[in-house]
């Protein structure tokens, strides 16, 4: 594959580290890689972006967090503290679960207002918000879509990787319906392959989160 495909594939990945056991010398690896591939982002937690703007301050890949991840709690003060918190350590785009339980029990004020603060106090930064559409019918995957668009927020995300399972073709492709054209979606969750990739942007996705990012590109550029 030519270098200007590879360089648009390698531009809709988030390259991520989420495991909870990894260490400082996991992360600098994480952005050597992602130097090497010119991935769109590294996605790890909080702790980690001072070290990981740092190792990327002369490179074109930008760090991403996520916020109130993975279970969803809902505690808008403390999001957007660590909103705050983070983008004066270098973050620039950050990963949102939504309010799990608001949305649960059909408290879809609730859900807007805390995905909103996020955004406001994201300051034009981009925000992607994560429904874990495992957990959720169609209607109700169309109805978080719906409230993540009216909030301002850049994307939806499909899944934080630690519930039922990750992204499918079904999901993201009910996803772009909704959202439309224009609006971000990211698969995540259970993408290990350049066929899962592909199949993920063939049904709509404009970003894809992985943590197998660089045997994706081995098997894009042989190919």
């Amino acid at each position: 594959m030519d270098n200007q495909a590879s360089l648009k594939l390698a531009s809709l990945i988030d390259h991520t580290l989420l495991k909870p056991n990894a260490t400082g010398s996991d992360h600098m690896a994480l952005c050597e890689q992602a130097k090497v591939w010119n991935f769109r982002t590294v996605c790890v937690y909080p702790q980690f972006v001072e070290l990981c703007t740092n190792e990327l301050e002369e490179s074109a890949t930008e760090v991403c967090t996520v916020i109130d991840f993975p279970g969803g709690l809902g505690d808008v003060e403390r999001n957007v503290n660590d909103v705050e918190m983070i983008t004066s350590e270098g973050a620039m785009e950050f990963d949102l679960v939504m309010d799990m339980d608001a949305f649960r029990h059909g408290n879809y004020e609730k859900v807007a207002a805390g995905i909103y603060s996020v955004v406001e106090a994201a300051e034009g930064r981009i925000v992607k918000v994560i429904i874990e559409s495992c957990l959720w019918n169609n209607i109700q995957i169309k109805t978080a879509c719906e409230i993540v668009r009216d909030t301002k927020a850049q994307f939806v995300k499909t899944s934080t990787g630690f519930s039922k399972h990750g992204a499918t073709v079904e999901h993201v492709k009910l996803i772009r319906e909704t959202v439309g054209d224009i609006f971000g979606v990211k698969a995540s969750g259970g993408i290990k392959s350049f066929q899962d990739t592909v199949a993920m942007i063939q049904a709509g996705a404009n970003r894809i989160g992985t943590s197998s990012g660089v045997e994706i590109m081995q098997v894009n550029n042989a190919s």
